[in-house]
């Protein structure tokens, strides 16, 4: 959760924002390198690779110049801050949702003139004029390249939430994301989850007001038919046979991570939030580097769907707040597949 810059943050930090003024001119010219080489490709006949190599460097310097550009406005906004009285956190905490929103929303429109990004949300996200009368508690699943900024993005540009994102820890070096949500109510997750890590989760789930969303990503990490395996084969090495059945008959997804999310579940009953989960395909087949090669520009647009349950028909107790979460997964699963046997649109007749 947000709290003071300690002393571990200052030396990493002292890291982070040097390598990053460093970074942008190597994707500078790293760029510039691949658009003195394009002609080369074209000649040798490589036209169908649609610019792959400009396009992935091109990216890599707005999201490296963009990451500057918050650490920026993030060290402005802390001057336009300074001092006491009343209403200082407040409006720090406004400011830093100004600039994740600026930064994310960027970061979108990129991804659509680079990537051919589209993104169909059925049903259609709520305007920020039907907030919901208490906060929610967000379970996306997590698969493929950038899901989790057009999630963010969604929640805050669209619908006018004020996310509240549980993360991994690995992600404090990027400097841009360590600085504003340290701001922010946040949860860092550390590779191997410590024992407060729950308890941090079901109090920010607690505290949740209107207006505020809380995102967790059950699964933990990004979905990869290898995690699938690994986590079937703890779940029956830890005895949790019922569960890897369960989980082998999920083809799509991987079995939620339960400690936290039942912590987020009970913090959810404390502050009446309801819980929404969300489902999403057209990112999750990119999972290595040549897929992701392969698929830029992207031909199909990425489609998700959303459902929202109301506090009050979450069951009470360990074992049947498992097993419901467990089949809310399985609807995610079903949903995905859904959309994977979806026969491709019929491209139009030609003139």
């Amino acid at each position: 959760m947000s709290g003071p810059v300690c002393v571990r943050d200052v030396a990493r930090r002292c890291v982070s924002v040097p390598a990053l003024l460093v970074l942008i001119p190597l994707a500078g010219a790293l760029l510039l390198v691949t658009l003195v080489l394009a002609p080369l490709s074209l000649c040798a006949g490589r036209s169908g690779r649609a610019w792959q190599p400009q396009r992935l460097a091109l990216y890599a310097l707005v999201y490296l110049v963009a990451d500057l550009g918050g650490v920026l406005a993030a060290g402005v906004v802390r001057l336009r801050c300074m001092g006491g009285g009343r209403g200082r956190e407040e409006r720090l905490v406004a400011l830093n949702y100004q600039v994740l929103a600026r930064l994310l929303g960027l970061l979108v429109k990129c991804s659509a003139w680079i990537f051919s990004l589209r993104v169909e949300v059925d049903p259609p996200i709520p305007s920020s004029t039907h907030r919901p009368r208490a906060g929610i508690v967000v379970f996306a699943r997590h698969a493929g390249p950038g899901d989790s900024i057009l999630l963010v993005h969604g929640l805050l540009c669209r619908a006018g939430l004020r996310p509240q994102v549980v993360l991994k820890q690995f992600l404090r070096w990027d400097p841009c994301l360590d600085i504003v949500l340290s701001r922010l109510p946040h949860c860092f997750v550390p590779h191997r989850a410590e024992a407060g890590t729950s308890t941090a989760i079901g109090l920010l789930a607690a505290a949740l007001r209107p207006g505020e969303a809380l995102v967790m990503f059950p699964e933990g990490g990004n979905f990869t038919e290898r995690r699938r395996r690994r986590a079937i084969g703890w779940l029956n090495r830890t005895g949790q046979l019922r569960r890897a059945a369960r989980a082998r008959r999920q083809r799509h997804v991987l079995p939620p991570r339960m400690e936290g999310s039942l912590a987020a579940l009970s913090g959810a009953g404390e502050a009446g939030a309801a819980v929404t989960f969300v489902a999403h395909t057209g990112l999750d087949r990119i999972d290595s580097p040549a897929r992701l090669w392969r698929s830029i520009p992207l031909r199909t647009a990425v489609r998700a769907t959303w459902w929202s349950v109301p506090h009050h028909a979450i069951p009470a107790g360990q074992q049947a707040r498992e097993s419901w979460l467990t089949d809310q997964w399985s609807r995610v699963d079903a949903w995905i597949a859904r959309e994977w046997n979806r026969p491709a649109p019929t491209p139009p007749a030609a003139p």
